[in-house]
């Protein structure tokens, strides 16, 4: 009786370790598997060039919103070798996307078909690689940027006098506003381009060349820069005299400060934000089968002047503390 007594004993603990394991993961669940967070990269052109500091914070945010992970990742400085080879690294990664602004369209063009054939897609933002298989870009519409630049030089010109372009060569994007600009000025034959500089996205080659070109054309009518440079700190402009019109690409604090001092008479602004949040959604939907059914998203393009910078200057707080 006391062994028929022990062995049922010993049974009801077997059954019970049995189903405190199950219980404790240790045996088979009928549970799904957590899903795997998708990772997306976002590579800027440069981590030295402060507004795309700001795409960051739109991806962080558009990663927190989605459940994504966002890693940011670029060259130190503006080097296309360096963009390649971190292109490359998340391809050997295998992450669930790429959005990239782009160095150098022909350089990297091989480099995103690449990743696109190996199944992961690939949009661009800010500068584009059209000729690549890049499923979607987002961004102004560079070209029309450029008119819009020369159109304004222009006019503070009264269609009299002297240009000096800033750029640097090689991206998609400043060559499309350069383009633009140009055809803007051509319809002004009393306007007379003088030079056009490259200074190969340095921010510190770009105060060299203002000082030199301002002692080569002192009565320069107005310099035209297509990209940001010029306005990301507020040396460069310092040799620049009064009589001098300045127009330039961005719109970030620094900028503005240069704006009401006088420094600037007219500033083009971008979706900052958006470039990190916009390419962040789109890969996401892409992942879930949602293609954007245009692959070029015009983000528009803000035009800041004496007249509108206090309406501007609200807007940028808005959107600093999350708003749109």
């Amino acid at each position: 009786m006391k062994k028929v007594l022990l062995v049922a004993v010993v049974a009801v603990l077997s059954v019970m370790g049995t189903m405190g394991a199950v219980a404790c993961g240790g045996g088979t669940s009928d549970a799904p598997p957590a899903a795997r967070k998708l990772r997306f990269a976002l590579i800027p052109k440069s981590l030295d060039i402060p507004v795309f500091d700001y795409a960051r914070i739109g991806g962080e945010r558009a990663a927190a919103a989605l459940g994504v992970e966002v890693i940011y990742r670029g060259p130190d400085r503006a080097d296309e070798l360096r963009q390649k080879e971190v292109l490359e690294s998340f391809i050997t990664q295998k992450v669930d996307g790429i959005a990239i602004s782009v160095l150098n369209a022909s350089f990297l063009t091989s480099t995103i078909d690449r990743a696109v054939d190996a199944g992961i897609p690939v949009v661009t933002w800010d500068s584009d690689a059209p000729a690549s298989k890049r499923l979607a870009f987002y961004g102004v519409d560079d070209y029309r940027s450029g008119i819009v630049m020369g159109e304004e030089t222009a006019k503070m010109l009264n269609g009299k006098g002297t240009v000096a372009f800033i750029t640097s060569l090689g991206a998609n994007n400043l060559a499309r506003r350069l383009e633009g600009a140009r055809e803007a000025l051509a319809k002004h034959p009393g306007i007379t381009i003088l030079e056009t500089y490259d200074i190969k996205e340095d921010s510190v080659r770009t105060g060299e060349i203002i000082a030199t070109g301002t002692n080569r054309y002192p009565n320069l009518g107005a310099w035209i820069s297509v990209g940001g440079w010029p306005v990301f700190s507020a040396n460069a402009l310092a040799p620049v005299p009064p009589t001098t019109k300045f127009v330039s690409f961005d719109t970030v604090p620094s900028a503005i400060t240069l704006l009401r001092a006088g420094k600037v008479q007219v500033l083009l602004g971008q979706k900052y934000f958006g470039w990190g949040e916009e390419p962040i959604k789109l890969l996401h939907g892409i992942i879930n089968g949602r293609k954007p059914t245009n692959p070029i998203i015009d983000s528009g393009v803000d035009v800041v002047t004496a007249a509108t910078v206090d309406a501007y200057e609200a807007a940028w707080k808005a959107m600093v503390a999350g708003g749109k």
